[in-house]
């Protein structure tokens, strides 16, 4: 619309409807030609006006009294909601945020960015939203892999992932253990049919290197050893049966490569793919004693001064896992200095005591440890428990 005609509008709107026509005349302008921004303050002055305040606000919402503070700042938050999505659909998805951020509705945003067309002018804002801000870290690292691969999805994952919440890893490492297996797993089918004319019959990593010593001859790899590495460590956080059977199988893949391309690993996986695979194999069942002497020795044998809380952590959380609660929270007590800085892989002392409702070893442990709120927990927990 010509900007004078919308003027002359607006002064007709007021001599006929008054202020309230004008700001409506106002806002359904803004909506049907979607500036945005412009309908932002529009929608702000329309709720300072419904709230009996002045148009042009100089007061702080601090300054303004309950009900009538709680009143604009829902009116806010609401614009801000109606703004936003407005964008979002346009695909400007860093401006879109800059309103979504403040309104909490993330499940919303990501159920939009999951439909959103990805192009050139969106790629890197829609990556930046669901990745740097956590709106939907999984569907970021999907677009980072399509568009600029592997490689760079791993930088990103060290960079941004380590210190997320467990739900927020596990979808990434997933997609990652998923592609980057996939691609393995083409690639050495694709170095057989070259050397032996014919389609192997085999379906996994293991099976197919199992008595092909020649694939490896010459120090022979078939994929980015360093990308191999990374996403087999980033695999521990994994715990569903068949991320830990892809993870087995590039554990299989792995050992058979050349020395020179065994990467010297943080404890206690200082064995490489050998300890990797053990700790996944024994979450299917397999090799469970074997893993767990093997991971309950180096909790006990490697100082925590030396090497941190990762070997008595990755212990803990194996028995965790298992389904061992109570011993879980007895190595926890043990093997944890009490105040140390932990990696937060395995589960707290209170959480472990909660799963294994071993109470009465909390508190004997909180005592031991000179935690009194670990011991007061513990007790009223019993306390309530014995009502119940």
């Amino acid at each position: 619309m010509d900007t004078n005609t919308l003027f002359d509008q607006l002064e007709q709107q007021a001599q006929t409807c008054g202020p309230q026509g004008v700001i409506e005349l106002l806002i359904d302008t803004f909506r049907r030609e979607k500036k945005y921004h412009e309908l932002f303050d529009a929608l702000l002055i329309r709720s300072r006006m419904r709230a009996g305040l002045p148009v042009i606000l100089t007061k702080s919402l601090d300054d303004l009294e309950e009900p009538l503070r709680s009143q604009v700042e829902d009116a806010y938050l609401e614009a801000c909601r109606e703004v936003g999505l407005g964008l979002l659909e346009q695909g400007r998805v860093r401006e879109a945020w800059t309103y979504l951020r403040v309104t909490g509705d993330r499940q919303a945003v990501a159920q939009r960015l999951q439909n959103l067309p990805v192009n050139e002018d969106n790629l890197d804002e829609l990556i930046e939203v669901a990745v740097h801000e956590g709106v939907d870290p999984e569907r970021g690292f999907q677009l980072v892999l399509e568009h600029y691969g592997i490689c760079n999805a791993i930088t990103l994952y060290d960079a941004q992932m380590h210190f997320r919440p467990r739900q927020q890893q596990q979808p990434v490492a997933r997609l990652l253990l998923r592609w980057l297996h996939g691609e393995l797993l083409e690639n050495v089918r694709a170095d057989i049919r070259r050397r032996e004319e014919e389609e192997p019959q085999e379906s996994t990593l293991a099976q197919l290197i199992l008595s092909r010593p020649e694939l490896f001859e010459n120090d022979a790899y078939h994929i980015d050893i360093s990308h191999l590495h990374s996403v087999v460590r980033f695999a521990r956080v994994l715990e569903d049966a068949e991320s830990l059977k892809l993870a087995v199988d590039l554990c299989a893949y792995g050992k058979r490569l050349s020395p020179q391309f065994q990467f010297q690993n943080e404890e206690p996986f200082g064995e490489g793919y050998e300890a990797y695979e053990l700790f996944f194999q024994a979450q299917l069942g397999q090799r469970v004693q074997e893993a767990l002497e093997f991971f309950g020795r180096k909790a006990r044998e490697l100082s925590p001064q030396e090497h941190g809380t990762g070997p008595a952590e990755v212990y803990v959380e194996l028995l965790h896992r298992l389904g061992r609660h109570e011993e879980a929270l007895q190595a926890a007590g043990e093997l944890i200095p009490p105040g140390s800085q932990t990696l937060g892989f395995a589960p707290s002392l209170l959480e472990l005591a909660v799963q294994s409702r071993a109470f009465g070893t909390l508190k004997e442990l909180s005592r031991r440890r000179g935690d009194v709120l670990g011991f007061v927990a513990g007790l009223l927990e019993e306390r309530l428990r014995d009502q119940d």
